[in-house]
């Protein structure tokens, strides 16, 4: 008896999604960073986010220095208070022409923040997934100082374009800032370092020695 079947294997394709990386209407994204406190970096970010302002561009800064957020006082925007737009996203606020987002609009500015590394992590990607940063020619990231999990929070996050390195003529501030530049430019984050600042840097011609 010739048995024929009438069975066929369907085979369906598991749907595929691809995510969407964070920021991806971005077109370049950089971070400012120091390998110490007190250089001068958050007065870098603030004057380059305002700069490429005034030159025309959509600049965003996040203010990434979770446990001495200063970009809030920067830009005299201390008291304002984000809200969420009808999708549930943050409004970054804009002063100078800026999108500023900072973990200081959030928070007593007068209380220590005392959270465990994964805590603070946490808030960065928020900051980031979770605001209507929109369409921007440039986002820019006032990281904390040193190297810590913020800093590979980020860079596992983000696709950064490039890194600025900001440093104070010391050789202490040098040294650790040649550290921050080391972690960058590790194998396994990779991340361009697009020039290093010298900030609160002074000359002393010869012929005015007292000046």
């Amino acid at each position: 008896v010739d048995i024929k079947g009438n069975i066929d294997i369907i085979s369906i394709k598991p749907e595929t999604t691809v995510e969407e990386k964070p920021l991806s209407s971005v077109k370049c994204k950089i971070a400012i960073s120091s390998g110490k406190g007190g250089v001068g970096k958050s007065t870098v970010s603030a004057n380059l986010a305002v700069a490429l302002a005034k030159q025309g561009y959509k600049v965003g800064l996040l203010d990434a220095d979770i446990f001495g957020p200063s970009i809030p006082k920067m830009f005299g925007i201390e008291s304002e208070r984000p809200v969420a737009d009808d999708e549930g996203k943050i409004v970054p606020i804009e002063k100078y022409g800026v999108k500023i987002l900072s973990i200081g609009f959030f928070v007593d500015p007068k209380s220590a923040i005392v959270w465990r590394g994964a805590m603070a992590s946490n808030a960065i990607k928020q900051l980031i997934t979770d605001a209507a940063w929109g369409d921007l020619d440039f986002f820019l990231i006032d990281l904390p100082p040193g190297t810590s999990d913020i800093h590979l929070t980020i860079v596992g996050s983000l696709q950064l374009d490039g890194a600025i390195v900001v440093s104070t003529p010391q050789a202490v501030a040098l040294a650790d800032a040649i550290k921050g530049i080391d972690m960058f430019q590790n194998d396994k984050v990779n991340v361009p370092i697009l020039g290093l600042i010298e900030n609160m840097a002074w000359f002393t011609p010869a012929e005015l020695p007292n000046n």
